[in-house]
This record gives C-alpha cells, sequence and structure tokens, in this order.
C-alpha cells in the first residue's frame, strides 16, 4: 500500500533523506521512529506529496506520487507536525470547509463530519472558535480532519502531542481500532504509544533506515542471543546443571531475590539457538518438574531505540 524505494532527498547541499526504501503493507500499523533531525517530517512530506523526493519513488494505493499526486491526495488523510487551523472558524465549519474539497454530496459530507467530531470527541467542542482550543483540541481537530472520507492511507505525524492521559488512551483505541481498515504511517516521540499501537517500527536517524522490523525480531538481532526467562519447581541446583548442560546455552542466571525457596526456582537463560524454549520446556518436564512460566525476554522499543541510534552516533565519530 505504501512503497517507498531509494528516495534521496537533498536541501541544497544537505542530505535529508539518503537512499530511503521501505513497505507497509494494506492494513498494517507501522511506526516510524527517529530522533529530531532525522528525516522523520520529510519523508512524510514528500509520501504525501507536499514536495518531491530529489531521488527515488514513492507509490501509496498502487499509485506514484510524482505523477499522480492528485489521486494519491484523495486516497490519504495528513496530520502534519504542525497543524494549521483557522482560528476564526468553529470545529464544525472547519471541518465541513475540509469535507467539501474531500467528498462529493451534501449527506456524505454531514454524516463524514459527524462521524469524526463522535470519533475525535469533540462533540462538545463543534462549535467553538478554534482559536479559543487548547492545544491538546487543536490535535484532535488535526485527526478529525484527516479521518473526512475514510481514507485508504493515513500518515500522523505526531498524533498524540499535546493530549492529556486520557486522550492519549482514546486516540490510541481510535488509531489501533483503524488497523486493517486503512493503513497507517505514523511518527511519535512517544516510543510507548508506538509500542502498543503499531505492529512494525521503521527506525531512522541521519536521513537513513537503521532498522525495520516487529520490535521482537529487532530486540533478537540487537542483542544476537535469545534470552527466555524460567520459573520452575523442582531443586535449584539440578534444574540449573540440566539447563547449564543444553546445547547452546551461554549462560543460565539464577535469581535467588525471586527464587522462593526450594521451590519456584527463577532463571534466565541465553542461548544462540533462537529456538531453545522448546528445548528448555522438554527438559524440565521429563525431569518431573513443574513449569510455571517461559516467555522471551525482549528489550522494549525504548532500548531499542538507543541502543540503534547510539550505534549510528559512535559509527559516525
Amino acid at each position: 500500500m505504501i512503497g517507498v524505494q531509494n528516495v534521496t532527498k537533498y536541501y541544497g547541499q544537505v542530505c535529508a533523506l539518503d537512499d530511503v526504501s521501505f513497505t507497509v503493507k494494506s492494513g498494517e500499523i507501522v511506526g516510524l521512529l527517529g530522533p529530531n533531525g532525522s528525516g522523520k517530517t520529510t519523508l512524510m512530506r514528500i509520501l504525501t506529496g507536499f514536495f518531491p523526493a530529489t531521488e527515488g519513488s514513492v507509490h501509496v494505493a498502487g499509485l506514484d506520487v510524482a505523477t499522480s499526486s492528485l489521486e494519491v491526495r484523495n486516497r490519504l488523510g495528513y496530520l502534519p507536525e504542525n497543524v494549521v487551523l483557522y482560528p476564526d472558524m468553529s470545529v464544525r465549519a472547519f471541518l465541513h470547509f475540509c469535507a467539501r474539497v474531500k467528498i462529493d454530496g451534501a449527506v456524505q459530507r454531514r454524516t463524514n463530519v459527524e462521524r469524526v467530531l463522535s470519533e475525535c470527541a469533540l462533540e462538545p467542542m463543534a462549535h467553538r472558535q478554534m482559536g479559543t482550543l487548547s492545544k491538546g483540541y487543536r490535535q484532535r481537530v488535526g485527526l478529525a480532519q484527516a479521518l473526512l472520507g475514510n481514507p485508504e492511507v493515513l500518515i500522523l505525524d505526531e498524533p498524540t502531542v499535546g493530549l492529556d492521559p486520557n486522550q492519549v488512551i482514546d486516540i490510541r483505541e481510535l488509531i489501533k481500532g483503524l488497523g486493517g481498515k486503512a493503513t497507517i504511517l505514523l511518527s511519535s516521540h512517544i516510543l510507548h504509544e508506538v509500542e502498543l499501537m503499531c505492529e512494525r517500527v521503521v527506525i531512522i536517524d541521519k536521513g537513513r533506515i537503521l532498522a525495520e522490523d516487529t520490535t521482537d525480531r529487532l530486540s533478537e538481532r540487537i542483542q544476537g542471543a535469545a534470552t527466555v526467562r524460567v520459573r520452575a519447581s523442582g531443586p535449584h541446583s539440578d534444574i540449573l546443571h540440566a539447563l547449564r548442560a543444553l546445547k547452546a546455552v551461554e549462560q543460565v542466571i539464577k535469581h535467588d531475590e525471586e527464587s522462593d525457596g526450594p521451590e519456584g526456582a527463577v532463571l534466565t537463560v541465553r542461548s544462540s539457538n533462537q529456538d531453545i524454549a522448546r528445548e528448555i520446556a522438554q527438559t524440565i518436564i521429563q525431569n518431573g518438574w513443574a513449569l510455571h512460566e517461559l516467555r522471551p525476554v525482549t528489550l522494549d522499543l525504548e532500548a531499542l531505540f538507543v541502543r540503534l541510534t547510539r550505534e549510528e552516533q559512535k559509527e559516525a565519530a
């Protein structure tokens, strides 16, 4: 649904994007992450036809953005980083104005406006002038106009910025509910929100893609080994010996502070074998011990982001 192929963008002599390529499948929610100045907003503006790439190609909904810009814009909704609104217009009047640009038919326009007012919890503010709104409500208006017309593709630049915690939860659930119905590419500095909303992440820094995958698979690649948490009942020393004897196990750590006496040993197992969990389960069960917990331990998105961007900084130094 979104295809970015070898995109490079120069501002004069400054390279903002350097040979960027990635795809977003139909119905997928993908997070675009990067520090300030990484090229996220530039990339989103190219995707929406705001300005062209210097080199490379971009396709949205099967259409080339460079040659079919108007058709692409008819199929997508865009929430820019800085929402520009008309301060003297009411929220409802502004949404009707946007709907006239996007949607044919008065009935369909009215239906769409009322739908997005409800979805973005803007009904109490519908008659308020936008110049009197808080930043959080202005952000909601920006998201509401992006949702008009049920676009196939949504490009959302910092969709939850300026919202209070309850508003963030509401918008997060709204965006997650759109998954499968619309293809969504969103950027955010709130890494926890991205982790909750997105199926995959694309991490960009200094105009180049550093990584593209699910957080679990990125964690495995960066850690270089499978890490598994185990909780089992049985003689602690025997469990330790049995797990350390498994082929490809590199380290077994016993967490004394969590292990409750003679039963319930809590261990962390590191192995070069990505399928080590199966062998651990078989070993514990075959020895007649009780297996209470067996789960992978992965880096969270914040740790992945910091690790990748700091390694990039070290390589550039």
